[in-house]
Formats: structure tokens, C-alpha cells, sequence
């Protein structure tokens, strides 16, 4: 039995760095739009900041 090694190619290195970078963007994204959700359903659009001008006034 022969036993080859086989070295890293630096294509492959490349790649990896890319899709580990694509990665942290993709979560980062997901994590954005998650924030900005509960932000948005978490606010009560009657209290005295979601009031628009003129009701604010009373």
C-alpha cells in the first residue's frame, strides 16, 4: 500500500476563508434583521413616542 499526502492547495485555503467570511456576514444579517424585528413588535404604537404630532399634544 502506497501512502500518499496530499498537500493543501491554496485554492482550497482561499475558499475556506471566503465561506468562513460569507458566513460571519450571513449571521451578522440574520442577526440585524432579528434586532430590528423584535424592536418594531416590542414598541407600542400608542404610547407617548409612537403618537404622532398632533394627538402628542393633548
Amino acid at each position: 500500500m502506497a501512502t500518499t499526502i496530499k498537500a493543501e492547495h491554496e485554492l482550497h485555503r482561499r475558499r475556506l476563508s471566503r465561506n468562513v467570511g460569507l458566513g460571519v456576514v450571513l449571521i451578522l444579517f440574520v442577526a440585524l434583521v432579528y434586532g430590528l424585528t423584535i424592536a418594531k413588535v416590542g414598541t407600542d404604537p400608542y404610547d407617548e413616542l409612537g403618537v404622532p404630532g398632533t394627538e402628542a399634544a393633548q
